[in-house]
């Protein structure tokens, strides 16, 4: 289709005129607020129009048949998670190859056939029902898990017992961003639910989540008997986990506000419970402010250790002792690193700490002495990222699996009663049909606008010409304290070799990738510098030959989606192509939805003046505006979905209403402008098989159309 003939298509939603919001005096128009109710007809109508536009166009993309189908392809080999131990008995995530969602396997030994133990495919004819979470209890008798529809953030806790498996009777409902954790006793778990709220709770809610309270079920019993043992009714926006220590005498309370990287811990003797779990707990405040972060790691009787950042951007690990409680007393096990981020900690085999560094966003893994806090060794890795790993203190052995961007997967195996500790590889995945030795990831360090050095990732076929010819996909987050560490991508593979690609990564200030002072300077006031550090990787790759404006795309999704469109916003001219998935793209209301609230941590909120004045700058849907100089906009792509209950569609809807409106009916405007809004779909995470596969094609296929790139074999 012609673009004249698409431009003509584009839907004319009603605008609403008199919808004006007064921010500290500033007048700002909210012409689509309409659009924030997602089961009006409008909205549905509205929808609708937009997909009738855009699913015809994606469908009928030249490489849009082969895309899929190698996708389908280089989709189907096997997955697998790290073996966990559990009693005689291990446990690992399998998937063959295309089936939509994993499945839990339970074998007697490391060398013993395995079973099929759970297997969520069975839950829904089309994959849309997904295990989010697991909890054996501490006898392994009993297992809870999770279970999400169509990508929601509301989950269903059911339980069953091991042997069999036999389902119980007992459901948990109303559970979202919920910890579980059993009693050793075996006779009840610790979770978090949500009061009830108007409307539904399946996905497709914009109420704000609030109030969140901690419960604790008694095996056998019904949810409605749930014991309350914490709640917050002077700070309704606060969240907790509670987490019940190694030894089973204590439960610890982590209290978070926001996502910043800082909460309070709360615990609880258990022992001092004459009448076990019968009500609020009496909990004792040991950490009562949030000044910094702390991440139980085990304890000792009463000395207990953390992770955290206190007086450490980069993470170190500290002792408490409950008896001696005053800060003065506590002592520090392992100094921050000088340069490398402690990432996480966990003991195992009762005197080892194993910490994953992150190293220039690379991961490194060590062992430490739990008593004494000394250096042991290394653990062989190469240039990549820890994406699996299991041990606890319990367990005499560690699986870790790795991962790269061209590396699908080796899972290591350790056995920690040998006098010498040699890892070995357990095992390894193979790709049929793709020589990986025909590729390199390297890594480079380019200056920001204010100068300062950031890493990026950038993955091609050897032996190329950096004479400003080729396509680049360039993928940015910078938010949450969340580091963009390599990982295996299909879609990004058949980028690079079926369309001539070159993938680029860039670590943006505001992700961890150098721990809370990398974090600090890409959020609140600083947001603008990680959309100053991806427009300057964006600049260097033209610079440095790997492409040229006319074949760069720009990626991102949830912040990652914000930063690409405010980076469009500000530079429209610098890019061919912008991919925005399930984008946060109305900074003045966003803490009005879902749990958009705890992102103020990170963004700021406009009902505080100072704040208002940073968000109006670079807020997506605020900053759309029709280029001056004979411009345009590069080809847009949004993706959303009618059950992400995480960033709402109605950011994207009112978005692409308002770009199509402002930028897509000006004279000058060439590039297409479309929004994908997919069905039984969320966030992301639990998306089953065949959907991911239809999703990236149709990325892939609007980057190979609008770009006008040619298929390679």
């Amino acid at each position: 289709m012609e673009r004249s003939a698409m431009e003509q298509q584009y839907p004319k939603p009603e605008m609403d005129l008199s919808r004006v919001d007064d921010y500290h005096g500033v007048k700002v128009p909210d012409p689509y607020v309409w659009l924030e109710d997602p089961n009006s007809e409008p909205t549905k109508a509205f929808v609708e129009a937009q997909n009738q536009l855009t699913m015809p166009f994606l469908e009928g993309c030249r490489v849009r048949k082969r895309l899929q189908e190698r996708m389908t392809e280089l989709f189907d080999y096997p997955k697998y998670s790290c073996p966990c131990r559990k009693g005689k008995r291990y446990f690992y995530f399998h998937n063959s190859g295309l089936q939509n969602q994993h499945v839990l396997y339970v074998q007697d030994s490391l060398d013993a056939d395995a079973q099929v133990f759970l297997d969520p495919n069975k839950m829904s004819a089309d994959g849309t029902v997904a295990l989010m979470m697991l909890a054996f209890s501490e006898d392994n008798e009993y297992l809870a898990y999770g279970l999400s529809k169509s990508g929601s953030d509301w989950v269903t806790i059911k339980i069953l017992k091991v042997e069999g498996p036999e389902d119980l009777p007992d459901i948990l409902e109303k559970v979202k961003f919920s910890c579980l954790s059993w009693t050793h006793d075996g006779k009840g778990i610790f979770y978090n639910r949500y009061p009830d709220q108007e409307g539904s709770m399946d996905g497709t809610d914009t109420a704000s989540n609030i109030n969140q309270k901690l419960y604790y079920h008694v095996l056998g019993t019904s949810q409605s008997e749930d014991i309350l043992c914490a709640e917050f009714l002077d700070n309704p926006k606060w969240k907790s986990a509670a987490q019940v220590s190694d030894d089973g005498c204590y439960v610890l309370l982590s209290i978070r506000e926001g996502c910043q990287p800082k909460n309070r811990i709360w615990y609880c003797d258990l022992h001092l419970l004459p009448n076990g779990i019968s009500g609020l707990l009496p909990w004792v405040k040991l950490i009562d402010n949030f000044d910094a972060e702390y991440s139980y790691l085990t304890n000792e009787g009463p000395v207990f250790s953390f992770r955290t950042n206190l007086d450490a951007p980069r993470h170190r690990v500290i002792n408490i002792n409950l008896e001696q409680p005053a800060m003065s007393q506590w002592k520090e096990l392992i100094a921050q690193h000088q340069k490398d981020v402690l990432d996480w900690a966990t003991c195992v085999n009762d005197k080892f700490l194993v910490l994953n560094y992150l190293k220039d966003v690379k991961d490194t893994l060590q062992l430490y002495n739990l008593a004494t806090g000394a250096f042991l060794k290394d653990l062989p890795l190469d240039v990549g990222s820890i994406s699996g790993y299991s041990g606890r203190k319990k367990n005499k052995e560690i699986f870790y699996k790795f991962n790269s961007y061209l590396t699908p997967g080796i899972i290591y195996h350790c056995d920690l009663t040998q006098e010498i500790l040699e890892p070995k590889v357990f095992r390894e995945v193979e790709i049929k049909g793709f020589d990986f030795s025909d590729y390199q990831t390297v890594q480079v360090f380019f200056p920001s606008k204010d100068g300062t050095k950031i890493p990026m990732f950038i993955v091609h076929k050897k032996g190329i010409k950096q004479d400003g010819s080729h396509p680049v996909f360039l993928h940015g987050y910078g938010g949450f304290n969340i580091s963009l560490s390599p990982y295996y991508n299909v879609a990004y593979l058949i980028f690079i070799r079926h369309l001539g690609g070159i993938l680029a990564v860039a670590n943006l200030r505001g992700g961890g990738e150098y721990g809370e002072t990398w974090h600090q300077a890409g959020i609140l006031g600083n947001k603008q510098n990680g959309f100053d550090d991806f427009q300057s990787a964006a600049q260097y790759l033209i610079q440095e030959g790997f492409t040229c404006r006319e074949k760069l795309t720009i990626n991102g999704g949830s912040n990652g989606g914000l930063l690409v469109a405010s980076c469009v916003n500000q530079q429209p001219d610098l890019f061919g192509c912008a991919v925005v998935e399930v984008g946060v793209m109305d900074m003045l209301k966003f803490h009005k939805f879902t749990i958009g609230h705890a992102w103020t941590s990170d963004y700021g909120c406009s009902d505080k003046k100072e704040q208002f004045e940073w968000l109006i700058k670079y807020s997506p849907l605020h900053n759309i505006k029709v280029p001056e100089g004979g411009t345009q906009y590069p080809a847009m792509l949004l993706l959303t979905a009618d059950h992400d209950d995480r960033v709402v569609p109605l950011h994207s809807l009112k978005y692409i209403a308002t770009l199509q409106q402002t930028v897509g009916h000006s004279p000058g405007q060439k590039n297409l402008l479309l929004i994908r809004v997919d069905t039984k779909s969320g966030h992301g995470a639990g998306k089953p098989t065949h959907k991911v596969i239809e999703e990236e094609s149709d990325i892939l296929a609007f980057i190979a159309e609008t770009l006008k790139l040619d298929w390679l074999d």
